[in-house]
């Protein structure tokens, strides 16, 4: 850790810091935090994985089935009951949900007030001040360092003081780009704390995504570091930040903190030492007033149009499902630690590196690193080190880790493992097998999960169960609430009609609502109406496709709509088209995934150059992958750019993505019928070129 987060750290400590009653004022937050902490029971008796002691006073219930069937039963009661024993309420709900899945209104806990951040931390130093909550395990072995409960409300207090200091209030966006660092913690909960919606930005992002991120959330203040470290590598994030921020007038402040400590512009007026500022601050902040469903953060991704969707989570329902499916699908205990190698920058960070496990008290590892860094073996190597008992990672880093001699994974002890997770995408059996074989010796569940940003939490999953149930390949059970449906989605008569029984496969939606579900749009609440639930009235479409086997259990087929799943990162097809729609010698793009044994998929561009241009196509390719690297990420760079006369598409100008899917995969005898084509001739020139470019790769 960079010399100036450790001294603001010690700073706080030998502030001799305690929770007054100054920052729990009786008049505005009622009973005492030890009060709330006790309503809940200690013991348990209903047959599931994980105890659940409220699950004692519902009626008729005694099994992990009984208690997953009055979940969709009675949801009030479900929900209503845990929110009121895991969450610390300032003023509790006076009614529990007030939802319409057909009009897409979704509002849990209406009347109810609180303070995420209180939750996270405030109740915890209370009970439990010296307590781990963070192990950062940087990007060196061995150099982890330790910030405990305390540790981390003092410089979240001081954090958000400084926010306050520069006029940072309640309803502001707060943009946070940065990586995987206590204080990027810190940053979260501080804006948390002061009621300042948080939007964090992948921190591999370019200036350009960045900037439209900003621009989309009219974000006046910026949270960064000097530079990032990565895998060995020093990334220049307060530059990327310059290069954004030139684009984004209405950015006030840019709060720079120190990672390396190498020095950096700094602009008059508008860049301010983070650490600096902090040390002035006092580490004691009251806390803002919350309503229940005040927005907490925003989070963009991609979808199937070329402009990323601000995805907006508000406070009490988000908060009771990052906590719920943290407890119940890993089984964290009182003394685990627990370790999500996931990035902040996406909602796995959010709900299962920061919220999820920060919310149960848990020692949460942050990863900073790559998994081959300084070798194939660092991530076993850190499960021996710091003793980690839940692991959870993407299917791409499985696939990646499994190349290599498994000597690289036996060499360290992993006893201390009970479940191992995986999110982002389908794990296929041969990187399951490994998983859970070769990591977990056979003797951890694999908890392979479902879920996803606009879900706010997990959605599928093995895990919670009746005891000793069995674990098969995919994520299988809903979670407590979650009443998957199945769609037919192909053309015909039926299209559109609900799949009931087993052994079917369709469009996989939501009939229920739950606490987590993001509730628009930022700023286009129609488009989020027509993505989510106009597809299938009545219901929450996931853009996913599922099989629903003969046991019941829900195995995921894929995205249906034009987003491919890179290492677990979504990104629209129409963002990547866009951005080499910019380049001037070309006319059109058409961007598919294509399958790739570690990444899972990767972009595929069919390219058509405008008229009259005779450059090497070689060159023109390498331009426009520099192109989408500096207008997206690094990681959106298409593996194939394909040059070809023209585009397969119908007579009223749709491009059949089908037919290039088949070409991609070398499966042009599958093409079927293609005369109904405007242009059927175009197919057969794209496939030479594919051929072709196969040749020349191969050679």
């Amino acid at each position: 850790m960079a010399a100036a987060l450790l001294k603001t750290i010690d700073r706080a400590v030998k502030s001799s810091f305690s929770i007054r009653t100054s920052v729990f004022p009786p008049a505005r937050f009622g009973r005492s935090v030890a009060r709330c902490l006790s309503t809940t029971p200690a013991k348990a008796s209903v047959q599931t994985t994980t105890p659940m002691p409220e699950a004692d006073g519902f009626p008729g219930v005694h099994t992990h089935q009984d208690l997953y069937d009055f979940s969709l039963r009675e949801p009030d009661t479900f929900w209503g009951t845990l929110a009121k024993s895991r969450i610390q309420w300032i003023k509790s709900f006076d009614r529990v949900s007030d939802c319409d899945m057909s009009a897409g209104k979704i509002e849990w806990f209406l009347g109810g007030q609180l303070n995420v951040s209180v939750n996270t931390l405030d109740r915890h130093v209370q009970k439990m001040p010296d307590k781990v909550a963070l192990i950062w395990e940087r990007d060196e072995p061995g150099t982890e360092v330790r910030i405990t409960y305390r540790e981390l409300l003092a410089m979240t207090c001081q954090l958000a003081n400084t926010l306050r200091s520069h006029g940072v209030k309640k309803g502001d966006r707060v943009c946070i780009y940065m990586p995987n660092s206590p204080i990027a913690v810190a940053a979260m909960q501080a804006c948390a704390r002061i009621g300042a919606p948080h939007s964090v930005v992948f921190a591999g992002f370019s200036a350009d995504a960045l900037a439209s991120r900003i621009q989309d959330a009219n974000c006046e203040t910026v949270i960064t570091t000097d530079q990032a470290v990565r895998g060995g590598k020093v990334i220049e994030l307060k530059k990327t930040v310059d290069d954004a921020v030139a684009n984004c007038p209405m950015v006030k402040r840019v709060l720079v903190a120190q990672r390396t400590g190498k020095e950096v512009p700094m602009k008059h007026n508008l860049d301010f030492s983070l650490e600096e500022d902090m040390c002035r601050q006092s580490t004691e902040c009251t806390p803002e007033i919350m309503d229940s469903e005040d927005p907490l953060f925003m989070l963009y991704t991609s979808g199937s149009t070329g402009k990323p969707k601000g995805i907006l989570h508000t406070q009490a329902g988000y908060l009771l499902y990052a906590t719920m499916t943290s407890k119940f699908a890993f089984d964290i205990r009182e003394d685990d630690i627990f370790s999500c190698v996931a990035d902040i920058g996406w909602i796995t960070g959010h709900s299962y590196v920061v919220y999820g496990p920060l919310s149960n008290g848990a020692t949460t590892v942050l990863f900073e690193s790559i998994p081959t860094y300084p070798n194939p073996g660092r991530y076993w190597e850190m499960v021996e080190r710091l003793k980690i008992n839940q692991f959870y990672l993407a299917p791409t880093a499985v696939r990646l880790l499994l190349k290599f001699d498994e000597s690289w994974v036996k060499k360290y002890d992993r006893s201390t493992l009970r479940k191992l997770g995986c999110v982002g995408e389908p794990l296929n059996v041969e990187a399951g097998d490994w998983y859970s074989q070769v990591v977990g010796e056979g003797r951890c569940d694999l908890v392979d999960t479902w879920w996803q940003t606009e879900t706010g939490g997990i959605m599928i999953t093995p895990r919670p169960s009746q005891p000793g149930a069995e674990i098969l390949h995919g994520p299988m059970r809903p979670f407590f609430g979650i009443e998957p449906v199945l769609f037919n989605d192909e053309p015909g008569p039926d299209q559109g009609k609900e799949l009931t029984g087993k052994d079917v496969s369709g469009a996989l939606c939501v009939r229920k609502p739950w606490p987590g579900i993001a509730r628009t749009i930022f700023g286009d609440h129609e488009r989020y109406l027509d993505t989510y639930f106009r597809p299938y009235p009545g219901t929450y479409f996931s853009g996913d496709g599922a099989h629903r086997d003969h046991k019941g259990y829900y195995h995921i087929t894929g995205r249906m709509d034009d987003v491919i799943n890179i290492s677990g990162h979504r990104i629209g097809t129409a963002e990547i088209e866009d951005a080499m729609d910019e380049h001037h010698d070309v006319a059109e793009t058409a961007v598919i995934g294509t399958p790739h044994e570690v990444k899972g998929e990767v972009p595929y561009a069919f390219v058509i150059l405008k008229e009259g241009v005779r450059r090497d196509e070689e060159d023109i390719a390498k331009e426009l992958k520099d192109l989408v690297r500096k207008t997206i990420a690094a990681y959106a760079v298409p593996d194939t750019i394909l040059i070809t006369p023209g585009l397969p598409k119908t007579r009223s100008g749709k491009i059949m993505r089908r037919i290039l899917r088949k070409i991609s995969t070398d499966k042009e005898e599958e093409l079927g019928d293609v005369s109904t084509l405007a242009e059927p001739s175009v197919v057969d020139a794209i496939v030479q070129s594919h051929k072709a470019y196969k040749q020349r790769i191969r050679s």
